[in-house]
């Protein structure tokens, strides 16, 4: 009989401390976060996929963190396109932060005019590459 109680003391005691250990390891867990790739230049493709799914990844609080990359033809539609600029301003009310590509903008001639919507110009091969690494998901569009 002592002995059995003994046992039923070890295993009482094991099982609080792993608990302990497993409550201790969720609460130090990673925020999760993605990461945008905005390529297209097809205005459907970004207000009917890109656009809704990032807006709603931060609004519906289905990511910690979001980020929109615009980048290549994307940068050109969206500095000719009054409604994405809208929504853009949308999605950067609701936490969304938005990046483009400083050598894109270039070749279009249109980094001001992307700066002025509050969007963070900026080369993103190495940003790009940072999101990769520290295991961001990723979704292109």
């Amino acid at each position: 009989m002592k002995n059995i109680l003994i046992v039923l003391i070890l295993f009482l005691s094991l099982t609080c401390r792993i608990s302990a250990q497993n409550n201790n390891t969720m609460s130090k867990t990673e925020p999760s976060r993605l990461a945008v790739l905005w390529t297209s230049s097809d205005p459907e493709v970004a207000e009917k996929v890109c656009f809704m799914y990032t807006y709603n990844a931060k609004k519906q609080a289905w990511f910690d963190e979001v980020v929109l990359i615009v980048w290549g033809p994307s940068s050109k539609l969206l500095a000719e396109n009054a409604g994405l600029q809208e929504y853009v301003k949308k999605m950067q009310d609701a936490g969304v932060r938005v990046e483009a590509c400083l050598a894109c903008a270039d070749m279009y001639g249109i980094a001001d005019k992307l700066r002025e919507m509050k969007i963070d110009v900026k080369y993103m091969g190495l940003p790009l590459t940072n999101y990769l690494k520290e295991n961001w998901k990723v979704l292109t569009f």
